[in-house]
């Protein structure tokens, strides 16, 4: 199994970075498509194989489980060559850090990449919606259980309130972003797909456990849960809760997506992108 050096990691992003800079507009977008539909169908998954496992094993039991199948996504993106935007937050600023592009050429790789993303995100939960969480009766489309922990994890996304709220969830997904980015360079370590799949599990896994805040996943997720809502009876309403108040599309826009976007970029950016840069620079050879 190789392995390569943090240096040689940092050249391999600089020349990741090039090259998905180089790539058209419609090509980035496409492929920012097929990555928030990826991401989608990791956290989708999460989503099922927590069902009702709290109630029974425990909270820890529950969060596990949901770390255990959370990197689907995040292998299908590395692996495929789609293009995340929290990956880009931290591989195109190297190829700026050392001088082969300018920055205009990184926000427009962001731009295109998170538009993409956040198009093929909530188009799979679209299909996940109306292909699982939903069924169909006798008095129209239902909600299963499924949909219940969905709508539960939507409220709690759109419940970070005030500026303390929005302080809170731009921690976490800073926490968020820097790991999913530590996952990336873990992936870019090995030449194997073994190699790639174990580095990039070990630290999605850590994000999905521990709850942070990742943008992508919730524009897959939350999207889902406001989908399903109104087809939830009263027992299942009463089942998410009081947070179940909170959920909404322009809620979930201001107290949860800008403000994960922004610590997602600034995580994947500073302590995965600048910081590595600034300690093996010297290091580098071009």
């Amino acid at each position: 199994m190789t392995y390569h050096t943090p240096s040689e990691i940092i050249v391999k992003g600089i020349e990741s970075g090039k090259y998905r800079m180089s790539l058209p507009g419609w090509n980035i977008l496409i492929r920012g498509w097929m990555a928030g539909a990826y991401i989608a169908m990791g956290a989708s998954l999460m989503i099922i194989v927590s069902t009702g496992v709290a109630s029974a094993l425990g909270a820890g039991i529950a969060q596990l489980l949901s770390g255990f199948v959370f990197p689907l996504g995040l292998i299908l993106v590395v692996l495929t060559g789609a293009e995340l935007f929290t990956g880009d937050a931290m591989l195109a600023p190297f190829t700026a850090f050392s001088s082969h592009c300018n920055w205009n050429a990184v926000f427009r790789l962001w731009i295109l990449s998170y538009i993409g993303n956040v198009i093929g995100a909530v188009f799979f939960a679209c299909l996940l919606t109306f292909g699982v969480l939903l069924q169909p009766g006798h008095d129209g489309m239902t909600a299963s259980t499924f949909a219940v922990t969905m709508v539960t994890f939507a409220s709690e996304r759109c419940s970070y309130q005030g500026i303390n709220g929005a302080r809170v969830c731009f921690i976490k997904a800073v926490a968020a972003g820097w790991l999913i980015n530590l996952a990336v360079l873990l992936g870019i370590c090995a030449d194997d797909a073994v190699g790639k799949i174990a580095g990039i599990w070990f630290p999605s896994m850590a994000l999905a456990s521990t709850g942070f805040e990742h943008s992508i996943t919730n524009a897959a997720l939350v999207p889902a849960g406001l989908l399903c809502a109104p087809y939830l009876t009263f027992l299942q309403v009463a089942q998410v809760g009081p947070l179940a108040g909170n959920l909404g599309w322009s809620t979930f826009l201001m107290n949860n997506l800008i403000p994960a976007t922004a610590g997602n970029l600034f995580g994947g950016l500073v302590f995965s992108g600048f910081f590595l840069w600034i300690v093996f620079k010297k290091e580098i050879i071009r």
